[in-house]
């Protein structure tokens, strides 16, 4: 291995990586991983205050970076990002969604708007920005996208409105956008996290004796940081990924694959 190829092993460099909810969380932690490894960064949020503290960190490591207030669930908006982003940094690459809201609520009584609210972000937003950023991959002839979706998906979540649907609904579009797009060089993947501590879910470690608690039903016996979650973005949208398409990886310390230890089987526990 040379030099040049070991510095950039994952063959971002210099890659136009475009990350939604980049104000916080799941979204900076993978910004500023991209730009660790020379990438050229984007990050969009409407969180304006979070974005501008991403925007020093990013500018802290010597990035080529830009910054751009954005409502993801809207066409207009979304085109005017790009626009921009593609303008000061060249044509999109990379294309990691984050941007996600959580409205708790019963099915029984939820209202439409509610249940609008949440999948505007977490799955119309999602396609908003595949498709206005994946024509740029397009004319590029290659592209990867990497969505977060969330164990929710594949596991209902009582009490938590439209957002396990819409994270349902998420794996499924990026097998579907893999299916289509594949022949243009374009690949699309979802990292599903499990427990993770973001803004969006810092009220529920802020109780006492939560952390803990979820701590143990996990075999890793810790709950996740947002950088688990950009370690494992950051392989999906890299060359040394080239061959994965359509897959989903869990983030979840191993937490999905222990309900079989819920039944009793005396003699074994």
């Amino acid at each position: 291995m040379t030099g040049t190829e070991s510095s950039d092993w994952l063959g971002l460099s210099g890659r136009v990586c475009v990350v939604t909810g980049g104000g916080g969380g799941i979204g900076r932690a993978t910004a500023l991983s991209f730009a660790k490894v020379g990438a050229r960064v984007a990050a969009i949020d409407l969180d304006e205050r979070g974005l501008e503290v991403t925007h020093s960190e990013l500018r802290k490591l010597g990035s080529e970076c830009v910054i751009a207030r954005c409502d993801t669930s809207s066409v207009e908006s979304v085109t005017l990002a790009s626009e921009i982003i593609e303008k000061s940094l060249g044509p999109c690459g990379v294309l990691v969604n984050t941007a996600a809201v959580l409205r708790p609520g019963a099915l029984d009584t939820l209202s439409l708007a509610e249940w609008n609210a949440v999948l505007s972000v977490n799955l119309t937003g999602y396609f908003v920005c595949a498709q206005i950023f994946g024509r740029q991959m397009r004319n590029l002839g290659r592209g990867s996208l990497v969505h977060v979706a969330s164990i929710a998906g594949s596991n209902a979540q009582g009490q938590s409105g439209a957002y396990s649907v819409s994270k349902a609904g998420v794996i499924m579009l990026s097998r579907q956008l893999a299916n289509e797009w594949g022949p243009h060089g374009i690949r699309s993947n979802v990292v599903s996290p499990g427990m993770v501590i973001t803004p969006m879910s810092q009220a529920f470690y802020d109780t006492p004796g939560v952390t803990e608690r979820r701590s143990a039903v996990v075999p890793m016996r810790r709950v996740g940081m947002p950088q688990d979650m950009a370690d494992a973005i950051l392989f999906l949208a890299s060359d040394r990924a080239s061959y994965v398409n359509g897959d989903e990886i869990m983030v979840d310390g191993g937490y999905a694959n222990m309900l079989m230890n819920l039944v009793p089987r005396p003699g074994f526990e």
